[in-house]
Parts: C-alpha cells; structure tokens; sequence
C-alpha cells in the first residue's frame, strides 16, 4: 500500500512559507521591458516575497514625475533631460516603435485585452510593498535630481543593491 503526501501532512501541518527576496533591476527604460519588469515584481509580492526594484540609467526615467520641477542644472544634464521621456506614459517600445505610434498601439492592445496599464502596475506594486530604489550614480550621471521623481522612491548606490541581491533567491536584470 502507498501512502502519499496529501495523506501524510493536512493543510495544518504543511512548512510555513519561508519569506524569499527578489531583486529587479531595470536598466532598460522601454515600455515592453518595464511592463515585464513590473508584471514580475507584482506576481512575486503577490506571492508574499519581499521584492526590490532597482533603477539606474534609463530605467530611472519609468521613475520620473510627468510634469517635473525644473531644479538647477549644468547645460550636458538638461540635455539628458529634454531627451528623455518624462515618466512611465511616454516610454518607447524596444521593437516596433514606429514614431511613437508602436506605444499608442500597445497601450489599445493592453486595455482591450483587460491587462492593467503600467501606471496601473505601479500602483499595484507600491500597494503590494514593493521597494522602489533609485541608483545615485546614474542619477548624478545623467542629471536626475530626487525631486524630479515619484514620491516614495529610496536612494542608493550599487552596492546597496548588491547587498539585497546576497540576500534574494532570484535576481533580475531586465
């Protein structure tokens, strides 16, 4: 005769759930590659891991407010500035951008299929306590000041990060 586990352990004697970290970086800061960045970081505090988003370079600019304040900046950082898209709804697609027109495409294709948009992604992932983290270095590098960003964002260096990735069984770079 064979026992099986079902029989062996209820639903009172199952292990708790061992709390796992999960680290994300993005780097990129198209909308295809932040919207999978975003789905992943909302389906692992769905599942009740701690999760840490890490920005630096472009991916900074998912970061950035719509209408930002216009702080103090040498001429090469408001360069960087009028280049990049201001915040998460003016974000580029990787492949099929078409002028801009790629994105008003996916944005139509999102809603349709009923698949919440990427504003609505990072709500999702704030409510969720997901742990938003803002790279100095690229921030100095391209001129990025705190106040330009979201509310709620922490600041750190690269070693910050490294210390969370130590600690997470998975470690994105996206």
């Amino acid at each position: 005769m064979t026992i099986t586990l079902d029989e062996i352990m209820t639903i009172d004697e199952a292990p708790a759930k061992t709390a796992m970290k999960k680290t994300i970086i993005v780097f990129s800061g198209e909308l295809d590659r932040v919207l999978a960045a975003f789905v992943l970081a909302n389906a692992a505090a769905a599942m009740d891991d701690e999760v840490t988003m890490f920005f630096t370079f472009w991916g900074l600019n998912v970061l950035r407010k719509d209408h930002p304040p216009h702080p103090r900046k040498t001429v090469l950082q408001k360069m960087f500035g009028w280049m990049m898209p201001s915040g998460p709804e003016h974000l580029a697609l990787s492949h099929l951008n078409f002028a801009g027109v790629g994105p008003v495409l996916m944005k139509k294709a999102m809603r349709d299929a009923h698949v919440l948009s990427l504003h609505d992604l990072i709500d999702a992932a704030r409510e969720q306590g997901v742990k938003f983290v803002a790279c100095t270095m690229s921030m100095d590098v391209m001129g990025i000041k705190a106040e330009e960003l979201i509310d709620g964002v922490e600041f750190a260096g690269a070693a910050a990060y490294l210390g969370e990735a130590d600690e997470a069984n998975v470690n994105l770079f996206i």
